[in-house]
């Protein structure tokens, strides 16, 4: 059984749609409500606002092209749980300690849905939460919860609902969750403007689409990308990595059973994996365009600040990888769409170049609802920007940080610079020693794809010793120093352990 019937949603939204003009509406319109849709893994060019995008998007790009678009906005750390903390807190992972996915958030440390909450928002929070991995708790900040344990599962996942009652909903996840988003703006009264954070399964691995999308793809030629094959400038755990779990020639996440394979044949299997991660966006596509009809129909669309972005990116085969937590352009870019008449008029879109991060996200939301901000935060808020507005003192540059992992072996210490032109990674072995991985020097204008490694070029060495200081003054500024991270123990072949995959 669905968990929400159609006729009864009719029947909701008829009803909230008749009440439109009452004037406790007419109070919740002075403060925005705020829809926030998190996605999971999604790279930037999986959106048709990007113009390499092989996927048709419609109802995240009608955001888009009825708000703003921001094509340069990064993660600060590729993973799950870290980002996420991130993004409630505007914190680096390194002071808000979620460094890892299965560290818990500190139920202490302020975050904007408790600072909506406390300045009258209703505020829930509705799918996939992916802090604390064996934790369905009800979390701080958040009258209504409903998420469960761990990664979930696109069929028949159960939830549990408001730390009671643990169901199994039968249906796709996406489905199931939009239905669960649209009974509850449904039963919003308007006494209160609203707060609902949607997090999404897809398009995190293991990759399976909702049937009428599983052959979406099927015309479409998939290969290993070009970087996949040009290592030679690169440090040697690049290549000690092919044939592990987070490998082009491993397992693919059960796609190929048989495996390391380098054959070229094999490619048959990263494709089948790649077409699989694609059709799962098209169902987010579809739940973003009945959120839309939603507010729409509920006269609530102008009074909503929507938001469409995802924690992080992934590699989908580019060097050789197929993963996240790199400073890697697929891996650190992800989609920010957002619709709000108060930031741009519809008639009027706009596309913000400038460099935007998970931390702004707070300090942003709590200045659009005049909601008081949070003691602290790493990032900024990007409301002038989004209205046109200068803003002459804009970041050039940031940090991306990241901490190898036990459990996941296959990638080292990251500490990294990205400015508008230049990538510069470090990857530190945590001993206090000189760094023994070579670094990473790509100048992207030139070299989008970064395949070619500079940082051995005697004409470059004046701007990795430039790049090595704004690196040290980023890392002192967002609190990183004395810079402790765990001993770098090297690419392991084993692979991880069934139940945190």
């Amino acid at each position: 059984m669905k968990y929400f019937r159609s006729t009864r949603r009719t029947i909701l939204l008829a009803s909230i749609a008749a009440s439109c003009a009452c004037p406790a509406l007419l109070r919740a319109a002075e403060r925005p409500n705020v829809l926030f849709i998190l996605t999971d893994d999604q790279r930037d060019d999986c959106v048709s606002l990007n113009p390499k995008s092989v996927i048709a998007t419609p109802a995240i790009d009608r955001l888009g092209h009825e708000g703003v678009y921001f094509p340069n906005h990064f993660c600060t750390t590729s993973l799950c749980s870290p980002s996420r903390a991130s993004i409630l807190s505007g914190l680096y992972a390194h002071v808000h300690g979620v460094s890892n996915n299965f560290t818990e958030y500190p139920e202490d440390m302020p975050t904007w849905p408790k600072a909506l909450q406390e300045s009258g928002y209703a505020t829930a929070y509705i799918g996939k939460y992916h802090m604390g991995e064996d934790n369905d708790d009800v979390r701080g900040g958040f009258d209504y919860f409903v998420t469960h344990k761990g990664q979930g599962q696109y069929f028949d996942n159960v939830f549990r609902f408001n730390g009671g009652e643990r169901r199994l909903v039968k249906g796709y996840y996406t489905t199931v969750v939009t239905e669960m988003a649209e009974d509850w703006i449904s039963k919003q009264s308007g006494e209160k403007p609203w707060c609902l954070m949607l997090g999404h399964k897809a398009p995190h691995s293991f990759y399976y689409p909702e049937p009428k999308y599983a052959s979406a793809f099927a015309h479409v030629n998939v290969q290993y990308p070009r970087s996949a094959y040009v290592l030679d400038d690169n440090d040697q755990w690049y290549k000690d990595r092919l044939d592990t779990w987070h490998g082009i020639y491993g397992p693919l996440f059960d796609y190929r059973k048989t495996f390391p394979d380098r054959s070229r044949a094999a490619v048959a299997d990263f494709a089948n994996m790649q077409r699989a991660y694609w059709a799962t966006i098209l169902s987010v596509d579809d739940s973003v365009g009945r959120l839309y009809r939603l507010l729409k129909l509920t006269g609530q669309l102008d009074n909503t600040l929507v938001i469409f972005t995802s924690d992080n990116g992934i590699l989908s085969g580019e060097h050789g990888m197929v993963d996240k937590r790199t400073a890697h352009e697929p891996s650190m870019r992800v989609p920010l769409v957002v619709r709000y008449p108060g930031l741009t008029s519809p008639d009027e879109p706009r596309v913000v170049d400038r460099m935007s991060l998970t931390t702004d996200f707070a300090p942003t939301i709590l200045d659009i609802c005049s909601a008081k901000p949070l003691p602290k935060t790493h990032g900024r808020s990007w409301k002038k920007l989004a209205q046109g507005q200068d803003d002459s003192g804009w970041r050039t540059s940031f940090l991306y940080h990241y901490n190898y992992e036990k459990q996941f072996p296959y990638t080292p210490n990251v500490r990294a610079i990205r400015t508008d032109e230049w990538l510069f990674a470090r990857y530190p072995h945590g001993d206090g020693k000189p760094d023994r991985h070579l670094a990473d020097l790509f100048y992207l204008p030139d070299d989008p794809e970064e395949m070619h490694n500079l940082v051995n070029d005697p004409k470059y060495a004046a701007k990795v010793k430039e790049l090595d200081a704004e690196l040290g003054r980023l890392l002192k500024e967002t609190d990183a120093l004395p810079d402790k991270m765990p001993l770098d123990e090297g690419i392991k072949k084993e692979l991880p352990d069934e139940k945190i995959r």
